[in-house]
């Protein structure tokens, strides 16, 4: 069988292509009861818009910005390496990708840029920021606005699942699960390192990472959480203080997505080769940590498939459809030396 067309929509409502135009496009000026009309016809033949014929039609491109941390390290420069690959790899469907940066420590010079963006300029936005209200509020009067929003990699409380990347808590809940496993002390303390408890990625890692540490490994204690805002000054004191204040430390969880410093710092104060060490993100710096045998396994997700999965998202909303949401799911993955 043929595929069904506009035309035969219109037959079967009862009214004019152009009216199903109007309808397929979202357009004002069409009353509700032809609405449902063209939507049981469509229902009724199983009809599929063919979105890349209408926007070749119309000439339209997607415009999509990524709100990305200024600070940043090796995890950071994969995302940008991979938003930059997705140009060639969306090439043919017309997107567009910019990237701007924040100071991901000023929530209210990022609500002000984000109150500056229009639906005359971009299509949609991918937002990596830490979550406060100023931030939430402004991706809320973005939606207002009529520019589709995202959070990406960490998620906003108002926005459920409608976000891109992993289940954070599992992802602690897996941390926790290595690092009693690993550990052969029959007690001891663990440290807990994040750039900011603020950022709700860490906030859910360190929920899950807690409710298997006290579940299942009851005579492990973990400490508070260690923010370092991102700066090396302050990883080096709150560290450095840590390992001073406290004897019989066996493990640590570094949350946050960039390792690099806090393990540079680990190795400096020479901590003990049994202390188990468990941290996020494969980056160049942790391949070799996890080769030398400074870092026992690395929790990661793919950059790469966050890129793409936050475009596909993007030019659904866009387009008023939906995803594959098995496509979509972003997978939680374990390295070791052994599988690197």
């Amino acid at each position: 069988m043929l595929r069904p067309t506009t035309k035969d929509l219109a037959k079967v409502a009862g009214v004019s292509r152009a009216t199903v135009d109007r309808v397929l496009n979202g357009r004002e000026g069409v009353k509700q009861t032809t609405v449902d009309s063209v939507n049981a016809a469509i229902t009724k033949l199983g009809f599929v818009r063919n979105i890349s014929a209408a926007n070749l039609a119309k000439s339209k491109t997607y415009r999509f910005l990524f709100v990305l941390p200024k600070s940043g390290d090796q995890f950071l420069k994969e995302i940008l390496r991979h938003i930059a690959e997705a140009e060639t790899v969306f090439s043919a469907d017309m997107v567009w990708t910019d990237v701007h940066h924040i100071d991901e420590n000023d929530p209210y010079k990022t609500a002000t840029y984000l109150s500056g963006l229009s639906s005359e300029k971009y299509d949609g936005v991918a937002i990596m920021a830490p979550e406060t209200p100023q931030v939430r509020d402004a991706i809320l009067r973005l939606q207002e606005r009529g520019v589709h929003s995202l959070p990406f990699i960490s998620n906003q409380t108002l926005t459920g699942d409608h976000w891109v990347g992993i289940d954070n808590r599992s992802a602690g809940a897996t941390a926790a699960t290595l690092l009693g496993r690993f550990i052969k002390a029959s007690h001891g303390k663990l440290v807990v390192i994040a750039e900011t408890m603020q950022s709700r990625d860490s906030l859910e890692r360190r929920l899950g990472f807690d409710a298997v540490v006290n579940a299942s490994f009851p005579h492990l204690k973990a400490l508070p959480s260690l923010e370092t805002y991102g700066s090396l000054e302050r990883a080096k004191q709150t560290i450095s203080g840590t390992f001073q204040r406290h004897d019989n430390i066996v493990g640590i969880y570094i949350v946050s997505s960039e390792a690099r410093a806090p393990l540079a710092i680990i190795n400096e104060i020479s901590v003990p080769e049994a202390v188990v060490i468990i941290a996020h993100e494969r980056t160049p710096y942790t391949e070799n940590a996890l080769i030398k045998g400074t870092l026992d396994a690395v929790i990661t997700q793919d950059p790469g498939h966050l890129v793409r999965s936050a475009i596909r998202k993007l030019r659904a909303l866009t387009d008023m459809r939906s995803t594959l949401l098995s496509q979509e799911k972003i997978r939680i993955e374990i390295l070791l030396r052994t599988n690197l």
